[in-house]
């Protein structure tokens, strides 16, 4: 009966429970104090639900078990929702610098998988990106990697219909023209330089009927 009742309950503690958690990093950090130097632990964590939703946090406390619940309490009162496509993927291409920190990220088709490495990792599995390219190019720090991870993820934008080029279905990374959009502006181009043309002969023949 009591067995029952234990199962039962860790059941319920199961089914409350909203996200997934990931320690990325536990430091020993100490503070000089009046009586000496005074030993704490700091906890970085990312939660998220794997559906869009994900925050990382850092807790510090004297026992490692408490550092991380205040870590995990601090990440859901910061997250941050972020857009992901039909095929679990992010929206378009993003550069971010954060300190010593720079991170770029692509959008990737279906079955390419995660290709990222330490806490970015961790944080665009817990988000629920499935699908994505990215690079490392500045600090392996994981804490600041974390928060560069984070201000990435903040400036992701929802896809809009004319982000989408009409025939091949490419996806245009953010601030850059579809190749739609660069054909149009090729045919404009081409028919203003052909009017300038035009009115340049005209021009040419006014001049050589009054001579």
């Amino acid at each position: 009966m009591a067995k029952k009742y234990l199962k039962n309950a860790k059941d319920k503690i199961e089914e409350k429970k909203e996200f997934d958690e990931e320690v990325l990093q536990i430091d020993r950090v100490t503070r000089v104090v009046k009586g000496g130097r005074r030993l704490r632990f700091r906890a970085t964590v990312a939660i998220g639900d794997r559906k869009g939703r994900v925050g990382v946090g850092i807790g510090k406390a004297t026992e490692v078990v408490n550092a991380i619940k205040k870590a995990v309490a601090q990440a859901k009162g910061s997250l941050v929702d972020v857009p992901i496509t039909s095929g679990e993927t992010i929206p378009h291409s993003l550069k971010m610098k954060y300190k010593s920190a720079r991170l770029l990220l692509m959008p990737a088709s279906p079955g390419t998988g995660v290709i990222a490495g330490g806490a970015l990792r961790k944080i665009l599995n817990l988000a629920g990106v499935k699908n994505v390219l990215s690079k490392d190019l500045g600090s392996r720090n994981t804490l600041v990697t974390a928060q560069a991870s984070m201000k990435a993820l903040r400036a992701l934008r929802p896809l809009k219909p004319h982000m989408i080029a009409s025939k091949t279905g490419h996806l245009a990374p953010l601030g850059m023209e579809t190749p739609s959009e660069q054909h149009k502006k090729k045919e404009a181009a081409e028919k203003k330089s052909e009017t300038s043309e035009v009115v340049a002969e005209k021009k040419e023949a006014a001049v050589e009927e009054k001579e």
